[in-house]
Parts: C-alpha cells; sequence; structure tokens
C-alpha cells in the first residue's frame, strides 16, 4: 500500500507537530470505536487516520498565533 506523503495532508502554514497530534488523536479515536463496537480492524489505525486527513474528511485547525495574552 502506498502511503501519502506529509505535503498530501500538510499545507505550508501548518506545523509537523500539529499533523502528527491530530494524527495519533484520530487514531485512538478509530481504534476506542472498533473496540466498542467488537470490530476487528484490518488495516491500522494510523492508516485510517491519515486517510480520512487526505480524504479532508478531518481538518486540521491550528491558531493563528500563540502569543501570550
Amino acid at each position: 500500500m502506498l502511503k501519502p506523503s506529509d505535503n498530501k495532508v500538510r499545507t505550508p502554514h501548518r506545523s509537523y507537530y500539529s499533523l502528527v497530534i491530530a494524527v495519533a488523536k484520530r487514531a485512538r479515536q478509530i481504534a476506542e470505536k472498533a473496540e466498542e463496537d467488537g470490530e476487528i480492524l484490518t488495516e491500522k489505525p494510523v492508516d485510517l487516520a491519515v486517510h480520512d486527513f487526505v480524504d479532508n474528511k478531518f481538518k486540521i485547525i491550528e491558531p493563528d498565533s500563540f502569543e501570550d495574552e
């Protein structure tokens, strides 16, 4: 299976760290839902999460700036 490169998911203004955190959170959601439903996943939750972001099913929202208030 071909893995999408990070530049297909990440736009220039988004950080790589945000992408990793978002994929990890989505993968946990997928794994927890499968466990609750008693479903056996044939693909890894991380692969499914990455494809969710590539297919624009989920979007990463970052603040415009990290200024202290």
